[in-house]
């Protein structure tokens, strides 16, 4: 049914419903006056009602990705004739990765569809907005002589504030916020379509990097992809959201004993045509457009979903390592949302084992995230500082924070049992962690011969393609209990010789 159909519809049965009352109305004010203004006031409050009630039912159709076109190219057009501003802003829930999570594929597109309605309701007639499956939501401003900054500012809070509203799914309420980015025609060098909304994209990506609920405006500073990199970003976004990048986990072990003292949780994105896409293929993607804390709530899901199907294996999986980016740790919200969490899954917090760059550690001086990483240290998290030797961090940071393991480069391990300069390097790094009272884990270890110098030398544990490649949840059942058993053998026969 098109949307004239609707109205006509609703003035149908307006009259129909109302009709009963019509005589009464005739009584009061006389019959011919009485009948056409109780006419009028009746339909004038079933259509108000109707069009609360069934706002999505009576609304114009989305826009297409044509009319999209379509007003990007009038906007450009009127620029010329008129030198009239207009305004592209492209926008991106933040929260739908976890709505869909947890309320599902269904409740995701109805938040999406409210969102998208409450959207129509802050625009003119000559403003048009396109909802993606994937991407984000594009809205262009109608020309207007009074558009400046102030008021592209102005218009993308007024849209902020709409979808802020609260969403009934499955009788529960869900908020969401959406980064902005927004381009003003005037500021755009070149004068297409394309252009320009790849500008508002720009500008949603440098929002998307400053945290949830940004607004930020494009300028000429900022990168605007080219349409082969946004095909490309299109799928690295598409395979986030659809799940098609996993939690690969990879085992680390602890040298003395030879028993699994965890797994590292890795970003995996099997592609269906290229297969395995490595992940400096991908991740580049997803920090520069925002999406790093997005991966890190899939991972983080992911990785507290293994620790309970190990449990339940019997497998005694001691805690799961998560990588955290600095956009993950600057989040105010971040230590509310693990604890929520672990209590979702009945794990305690030290089954989480947060890695932190040392680059991020050294070189921010960001209050929050200093307090998050003190905070996740307090409840009781354990604290891996990666990368150990390639950044600048002190030993007091160390203390600081309370880091309980440290994880030596690749760098140092490559040929540490054949180059002294490498052993007598990673020989500094465990005798000054055991000065510290906390642990040393050796990354990237390949071969037989660097476990053993390195067990030699006195580090802790070992993680590397030379024990085991990262691995599907799958895969690691049949994984531990090879290693169980080789561990059983080795432990029988050392006693035997004993």
């Amino acid at each position: 049914m098109g949307y004239w159909a609707n109205i006509r519809e609703v003035l149908r049965h307006s009259y129909v419903a109302l009709s009963p009352l019509l005589p009464l109305m005739g009584q009061l004010l006389g019959e011919a006056k009485g009948l056409w203004i109780g006419t009028a006031l009746a339909c004038a409050v079933i259509i108000a009602a109707l069009l609360r009630k069934q706002r999505l039912a009576l609304s114009p159709p989305p826009q297409t990705a044509q009319s999209l076109n379509s007003a990007l190219e009038h906007a450009i057009s009127e620029r010329a004739l008129t030198h009239k501003n207009s305004l592209c802003l492209a926008l991106q829930l933040d929260d739908l990765t976890t709505i869909k999570d947890i309320h599902g594929v269904a409740g995701a597109e109805t938040v999406c569809a409210q969102a998208m309605a409450n959207i129509a309701g802050v625009l003119r007639d000559v403003d048009t907005a396109q909802a993606s499956d994937d991407g984000p939501i594009i809205v262009v401003i109608g020309s207007d002589p009074r558009l400046d900054l102030e008021a592209a500012l102005q218009i993308a809070n007024r849209i902020q504030t709409a979808i802020a509203q609260p969403y009934l799914v499955d009788n529960a309420t869900v908020l969401c916020s959406a980064s902005i980015g927004f381009a003003l025609l005037s500021r755009v060098s070149t004068q297409t379509p394309q252009a320009y909304q790849s500008a508002a994209l720009a500008a949603l990506m440098d929002a998307k990097r400053q945290g949830p609920g940004a607004v930020r405006a494009y300028s000429p500073e900022l990168t605007i992809p080219t349409k082969h990199q946004m095909s490309r970003n299109a799928q690295v976004f598409d395979a986030l959201e659809s799940g098609a990048i996993t939690a690969w986990f990879q085992p680390q072990v602890r040298i003395a004993t030879g028993e699994i003292s965890g797994f590292e949780a890795l970003a995996r994105w099997h592609h269906p045509n290229s297969g395995l896409i490595p992940p400096s293929d991908f991740l580049p993607t997803l920090e520069n457009a925002g999406l790093m804390e997005r991966l890190n709530e899939r991972m983080l899901r992911a990785s507290f979903c293994a620790l309970k199907d190990w449990d339940q294996q019997g497998f005694n999986i001691p805690h799961v390592s998560v990588n955290f980016a600095s956009d993950d740790l600057r989040n105010p919200k971040l230590v509310e949302r693990i604890e929520w969490e672990l209590d979702r899954q009945d794990l305690s917090a030290d089954r989480l084992c947060v890695e932190v760059l040392e680059t991020v550690m050294a070189g921010s001086g960001d209050d929050i995230i200093h307090r998050n990483l003190a905070r996740l240290s307090d409840i009781g998290c354990l604290l891996d500082l990666d990368d150990f030797g390639t950044g600048h961090a002190s030993i007091a940071a160390i203390r600081r924070f309370g880091i309980d393991r440290l994880k030596i480069d690749r760098s140092f391990i490559t040929k540490v049992d054949s180059e002294a300069a490498q052993s007598k390097m990673v020989r500094a790094i465990i005798s000054m962690a055991n000065e510290l009272g906390i642990e040393a884990l050796a990354e990237g270890v390949e071969t037989l011969s660097e476990h053993a110098k390195l067990a030699q030398i006195g580090c802790h544990h070992v993680q590397g393609f030379g024990l085991a490649k990262p691995m599907p949840l799958e895969e690691t059942h049949a994984w531990i209990r090879a290693h169980k058993t080789k561990v059983t053998n080795v432990q029988s026969l050392t006693q035997r010789f004993a």
